[in-house]
């Protein structure tokens, strides 16, 4: 049988053109399964989960089976006990043992007649096939290529393979464009977005609807891209219908945008063609944000903008011309403009800016009479003076206050300690509100105090109370981004996943 299994090897190796090494280790798997297989139909002591581990010498053929626990921590216990041995009683066995070690035991070999030899070369025949699969796929990806190109294979569950010489990707029904129609024997181009090995054929993942696509379409259409005189900074899009790209130029020589366009649209008209019809907004990206969302709100005019720094949002004014272009057809102009400059965007008419202006100057205003007990008149002042809040009225440099005609010294020194005052009632209702919250919403990562403080004022009380929000309501609450308010929603629910596991 040992002359056999060397015959075995050199023939397979020979056949499929792979070192013997690679076909040696296969056998040594065939035979390990083998073992494993034999030791869970045990009548008397049956063994689920052995890890065995199969040795053949590469000159004779002549191999030896071993069973195999790996050492782990005494405080961890054991997960599994039938591969799994606790430190402390490894290290009666071998006292120099460590955690992470592995300790064996001699077992009998399995005759390799017993699996049969058919079954054996289809466990090789496997193992080999993933080992070329394997050598495929790196000497793929070792060539940095950024976008797949291959043709439409077949459909598999929704998704698409596409097949590029012997390397295969999938499609995903989600990262495709929508309506549109692929067909075996087409033609296709997608964005490498991520590698799995795990996925059975088709291991690298595609993606045309993700805006790193376009990005590198532009880069392979535009030379100035990779030679480092443009830049695109960001991206957004609707697949298949529109998308909004911001260029920065390197080279004051070279106009972004005009360059992007190309001769008669030639360039960007090829990207849009690749990408059915999708139409493509190319923006000038500047340092200045309210610039940069003005030009991202193209074709809308801008009347004015207001910058909120602290929500990262801006209030945008146009007038009831440019209300509907600035917005876009459900949203879609604002919503892209948005994601392109990272900030939230509100459009406005002229009549609703004012009133809001209006609305926020009462609040402050309220808010100064009530805790500074001041009356209408020196809350204007202050609010006239740019003051927004309680923190500058106690904290602005003294200096800066008595430069206020309407206000002598001593003015100024009794607004500040009233402030102070109300600071420190705030805070002392803010802990106790803390106090309040249950101990599970306030364990809960990513709350702070001044969080569970604003959930408390709106009677959220408890990691369920929490979890039963919808994201807008959350932002209203604690006017947080978006994306924070729904992950910190998503981390509140997951308690409820777990017990119905």
């Amino acid at each position: 049988m040992n002359r056999e299994m060397l015959m075995l090897v050199e023939a397979i190796a020979r056949e499929k053109s792979v070192d013997h090494d690679l076909v040696f280790a296969a056998v040594e798997s065939a035979l390990a399964q083998a073992t494993k297989k034999l030791l869970q139909a045990d009548k008397v002591n049956p063994v689920q989960e052995a890890d065995i581990r199969v040795a053949i010498d590469r000159q004779t053929g002549e191999y030896e089976s071993f069973r195999r626990w790996l050492v782990v921590p005494n405080e961890a216990g054991l997960q599994n006990p039938d591969a799994e041995e606790m430190l402390m009683d490894a290290q009666e066995r071998l006292p120099d043992v460590q955690v992470g070690d592995h300790i064996e035991e001699s077992i009998e070999s399995v005759p390799i007649g017993r699996i049969g030899a058919m079954a054996a070369k289809q466990v090789i025949l496997q193992k080999i096939r993933d080992a070329e699969r394997d050598m495929l796929l790196n000497d793929f990806l070792s060539r940095g290529e950024r976008i797949f190109v291959g043709t439409v294979k077949r459909m598999d569950k929704g998704d698409i393979i596409v097949e590029s010489g012997r390397v295969e990707g999938r499609l995903r029904r989600t990262e495709m464009i929508p309506k549109e129609n692929l067909r075996n024997g087409d033609r296709v181009r997608a964005m490498i977005m991520d590698v799995d090995p795990t996925l059975r054929g088709a291991p690298i993942l595609l993606s045309r609807s993700a805006p790193e696509f376009m990005i590198e379409l532009f880069r392979q259409e535009v030379p100035e891209i990779e030679q480092g005189l443009l830049e695109i900074k960001s991206c957004a899009r609707d697949a298949g219908s529109r998308a909004k790209i911001a260029v920065l130029s390197k080279d004051k020589r070279v106009d972004p945008i005009g360059t992007c366009v190309g001769v008669r649209g030639s360039r960007v008209n090829a990207v849009t063609t690749e990408l059915a019809g999708e139409r493509v907004d190319i923006v000038l990206w500047s340092e200045d944000p309210a610039q940069f969302v003005i030009g991202a709100l193209a074709p809308a005019n801008v009347m004015s903008i207001v910058v909120d720094e602290e929500k990262h949002a801006m209030d945008v004014v146009v007038d009831e011309e440019n209300l509907p272009i600035a917005i876009g057809r459900g949203g879609q102009n604002v919503r892209l403009a948005s994601d392109l400059t990272g900030w939230k965007i509100n459009i406005m008419d002229a009549d609703e800016s004012a009133q809001k202006q209006a609305d926020e100057m009462q609040t402050m205003r309220e808010l100064f009479m009530s805790k500074l007990d001041v009356d209408q008149d020196v809350a204007d002042i202050l609010i006239e003076e740019g003051f927004t809040s309680l923190e500058e009225v106690a904290y602005v440099p003294l200096n800066e206050m008595l430069e206020i005609e309407a206000f002598d010294e001593d003015t100024v020194q009794e607004l500040r300690a009233r402030a102070k005052d109300a600071l420190l009632t705030l805070e002392i209702a803010r802990e106790e509100s803390v106090e309040e919250a249950s101990q599970d919403l306030r364990d809960l990562e990513g709350l702070t105090p001044e969080l569970i403080a604003k959930l408390a004022q709106a009677g959220i009380h408890t990691r369920d109370d929490l979890a039963d929000l919808a994201v807008d309501e959350l932002v209203d609450i604690t006017s947080q981004p978006e994306d924070e308010a729904r992950q910190l929603i998503i981390k509140a629910r997951e308690h409820w996943f777990a017990s119905q596991a």
